[in-house]
């Protein structure tokens, strides 16, 4: 099945749009602390159940499918016509942005991954023998951040695949002006002769 640049877009904004939902309702999920609970010489951490490490783990892998298909989109040879990588290169619009888009795409992976990761931590390590543990969660705002540079580095992929249609449009309309152009020239040479 061939795709066209719209499906491509409707594909990269939806993907993104779902991570940053998941990221900003796994940041307003996550709970402040836990509950400890003091034992012989240790101290349990209980964390109330939330799904903050599910959600940031599923907005974690929508983000990086919504930039593989961001990336993937870009090169696609719509309509069976593929344009050479020079030619797309030689826009620096479209340089910058893909540079910019996988930068952000990028530090919103870190961003998403990080507090997701250390939330997990201190679920599964929750058997302190430091009597003065006060149960921590993961660092507040880092998901939420993360969220935001998802939708950022989604909103990135578009920009840079409207530039690459135009880049697409600008090369195809030279080739096509020059098998126009050298038609005409031997018209006019077959014309003189």
């Amino acid at each position: 099945m061939a795709f066209t640049m719209k499906q491509m877009a409707l594909l990269v904004a939806f993907l993104g749009a779902v991570s940053f939902i998941l990221g900003v309702v796994a940041e307003n999920k996550k709970p402040p602390s836990g509950t400890a609970i003091t034992g012989k010489g240790v101290v349990i951490c209980k964390y109330p159940s939330d799904p903050s490490v599910a959600l940031g783990f599923t907005s974690f892998a929508l983000l990086i499918v919504c930039a593989f298909a961001g990336g993937y989109s870009l090169f696609y040879p719509y309509k069976g016509k593929s344009v050479p990588y020079k030619a797309l290169l030689q826009n620096k619009g479209f340089v910058a942005f893909s540079i910019v888009a996988t930068a952000t795409t990028l530090l919103a992976a870190v961003m998403l991954i990080w507090p997701t990761l250390t939330e997990l931590g201190h679920r599964t390590n929750n058997v302190h023998q430091d009597l003065e543990t006060s149960c921590p969660t993961a660092k507040t705002g880092l998901l939420g951040g993360g969220a935001f540079l998802s939708l950022d580095s989604c909103l990135f992929w578009l920009v840079a695949l409207m530039l690459a249609d135009n880049a697409r449009a600008d090369y195809f309309d030279e080739s096509d002006d020059k098998v126009a152009g050298s038609y005409g020239a031997d018209e006019a040479i077959k014309g003189n002769a």
